[in-house]
């Protein structure tokens, strides 16, 4: 497929490509796949997204396949497991955040059912599809994911801040900032 299709920052790896053009902007509502995107997300502070992406399927198995009703129970033991895993980005203060917001994330789910009942009411329940031209206008964060940030804090969330929570609401598909050339768009 001709790179120019897709947005520019999906060019680089095959599994940036595949993410870009099957997950990121489309709208998720499975409270499992919720939870995933925002593990990754708080795991990509201050890394790339590609380095990321090549480490899920580490994660994945690292993480009892993404389950919080697993990683809420992780004890000391546990967390040395995972500092020890060359497999995953083994910085101690985000795998305590994992285990912080698996608890949190379930918390949500008692309080409204679901999680993504949560999130998408941020939204109104309706994707915002924005018509950048280039990927270089598409803002790192905005007052709608400074609401969101401000709120999971409150709600105990970690490494949840709003350039955290922006990606995140583009990679659950809240937020769609496919560029106009984008035929994923």
């Amino acid at each position: 497929m001709n790179d120019r299709m897709r947005c520019t920052w999906a060019t680089k790896t095959p599994l940036d490509q595949h993410y870009h053009d099957y997950e990121w902007g489309k709208p998720h509502h499975d409270d499992k796949e919720l939870f995933e995107l925002l593990i990754l997300e708080t795991m990509q502070a201050g890394l790339s997204w590609s380095t990321i992406l090549a480490k899920r399927e580490n994660y994945r198995e690292a993480l009892d396949g993404f389950d919080p009703l697993k990683i809420q129970i992780y004890d000391q033991l546990k967390i040395e497991e995972l500092l020890a895993n060359p497999g995953i980005i083994r910085h101690k203060l985000k795998i305590k955040a994992i285990i912080k917001n698996a608890r949190s994330f379930l918390a949500v789910q008692e309080e409204w059912g679901t999680f993504d009942r949560y999130l998408w009411s941020f939204v109104d329940y309706q994707p915002i599809v924005n018509h950048y031209s280039t990927g270089e206008q598409i803002p790192v964060k905005t007052e709608l994911s400074e609401k969101l940030a401000a709120d999971m804090k409150k709600r105990n969330f970690s490494f949840i801040g709003p350039v955290t929570c922006y990606a995140y609401l583009q990679a659950a598909g809240l937020i769609n900032d496919h560029e106009a050339g984008c035929q994923f768009k």
